[in-house]
């Protein structure tokens, strides 16, 4: 019996639209989607821009959305038996509103973003399971900038060790004022309305709306239903470096521990290309690029590196399912989606960062990593069905 994983379905929403074609013709043509944020008033902030797509639907929607087209792409059947795992905001809800009085408007648990029916996080599985029609465990996952990641991965474990036939994995953010409040008070935001990873003059981040779902499946649950296997995820891994709550180790020890998992258990260390965590801020650039150094070797002058956070922004608890969604049309396209905006690189920034345009390659193994505060990171490999 093969335990591979294999990726059977997906769905995906950000600032650029609806679906694979939105991403092309977005992130892939190297167009940044920030423009002023108009949901909220943006008066008492430093920037306010973001990638948004228009007025705050609630996250149980957009959830609900993504997820049913990787459930239609997979072709899966209602009332399946699947793991349903979400990455999904924490921070303070996670001690306040986990789980309390979910049918109650006016109780803590009432989430602003989805009213008296939903609350965050862990609510926000429950529901997609409910909605979706699916059987099985649900789990939601509240780390942040890895949450979606790190349900991904979970869900590979699942599969790989017998667990699970089937799981859906999602993650969702939406912009909103709480977090803007928090990335300007720590300076954090992007000063010129631009994201330029790993460039000289880069001054911040910004954050976008994001969405995404995928299917993951076993080889012999998906050879049983016909299923046709868009991917395979190889490899998988997380790892804390724990050097401090707001950066990254200065060597990139947590990115190089976490992917370094996943590549071993990929089988090989050979990479093709890498969609980076990229936030454009002081200390990750050049800390990320340092793992990744340490990472591809000799290997790493010639392995292609992009952030396509220079054109969607920080998709926060959705980075790690949206980024896969991405590296995934990589994969099938054959096309480099490129770091937009960039200018001068850092000197301490010294790979091939796929400047501006898109770029023709032939790839059949990447790899994509998230990093979140706390020294949080999470890698997933993925490989050209």
């Amino acid at each position: 019996m093969s335990r591979e994983v294999l990726l059977t379905g997906f769905g995906v929403r950000t600032a650029f639209g609806t679906g694979a074609d939105a991403l092309r013709e977005g992130v892939f043509d190297g167009r940044p989607a920030f423009a002023p944020i108009t949901r909220f008033d943006i008066g008492p902030y430093r920037t306010g821009l973001a990638a948004t797509y228009g007025p705050a639907a609630p996250l149980r929607d957009v959830l609900a959305e993504v997820a049913a087209a990787a459930v239609g792409m997979a072709g899966l059947p209602t009332g399946a038996r699947a793991a349903v795992l979400v990455g999904t905001a924490g921070d303070f809800t996670g001690l306040t509103r986990f789980w309390r009085a979910r049918d109650s408007p006016g109780s803590p648990g009432a989430a602003v973003s989805g009213g008296a029916a939903e609350t965050v996080p862990a609510w926000q599985a429950e529901a997609l399971a409910d909605t979706l029609g699916v059987r099985g465990p649900r789990l939601a996952f509240t780390g942040a900038c890895v949450a979606s990641a790190a349900a991904i991965a979970h869900g590979c474990q699942l599969i790989a060790s017998g667990r699970a036939e089937t799981a859906i994995c999602a993650g969702a953010y939406l912009v909103e004022e709480e977090n803007l409040a928090k990335f300007d008070s720590g300076f954090a935001l992007s000063r010129d309305g631009m994201v330029r990873p790993f460039c000289a003059d880069r001054s911040g981040l910004l954050l976008g709306d994001g969405a995404a779902a995928i299917v993951l499946e076993s080889v012999d649950g998906a050879r049983r239903r016909g299923a046709r296997a868009l991917a395979a995820l190889t490899g998988w891994g997380a790892a804390g470096d724990a050097h401090h709550i707001a950066r990254p180790h200065p060597e990139g020890a947590g990115l190089v521990a976490a992917a370094g998992r996943a590549l071993r258990r990929a089988g090989g260390p050979r990479i093709d290309y890498v969609n980076a965590h990229g936030t454009a801020t002081r200390h990750n650039d050049p800390a990320e690029t340092r793992g990744l150094r340490t990472l591809c070797g000799a290997d790493a002058a010639r392995t292609p590196v992009s952030s396509t956070k220079s054109t969607t922004g920080h998709l926060l608890e959705a980075a790690g399912a949206v980024e896969l969604v991405i590296t995934l049309l990589a994969l099938r396209d054959g096309v480099l989606p490129p770091t937009a905006g960039f200018t001068e690189p850092d000197p301490h920034c010294d790979l091939d960062y796929v400047p501006n345009r898109p770029h023709k390659a032939d790839l059949r193994r990447a790899l994509t990593v998230n990093a979140a505060f706390g020294g949080a990171n999470t890698a997933l490999v993925l490989e050209r069905a």
